[in-house]
């Protein structure tokens, strides 16, 4: 388990929804996080999975870490992998990545 920059957005990031499997679909769950990219996100309820990544966090104020998307795009296309085309590997699923190397 991941742990967040303070208690409130621990709790924020584990919403137990009965109703909801998805946190998209779940008007309790505000906030989101990548592992993968390090992103945190205000969730956006339209019927999407579209999200704002925030910077800072809403209930400590901290700085939350850089993302690293473009790392994860540069990564994979320096292994010759096109994530829109090809397999992307088990690997480059969650944070693991991040420390492979």
């Amino acid at each position: 388990m991941t742990t967040h920059c303070c208690e409130a957005m621990n709790r924020r990031l584990d919403v137990d929804c009965d109703q909801h499997d998805d946190p998209f679909d779940c008007p309790d769950a505000l906030i989101g996080f990548s592992p993968k990219f390090q992103e945190y996100g205000l969730l956006i309820h339209d019927g999407g999975t579209s999200s704002i990544t925030i910077d800072f966090c809403p209930w400590c104020g901290r700085r939350l870490p850089e993302s690293q998307r473009d790392r994860w795009f540069d990564e994979l296309e320096r292994r010759g992998i096109d994530p829109s085309e090809d397999e992307v590997p088990t690997e480059f699923q969650d944070d693991r990545w991040l420390s492979a190397g």
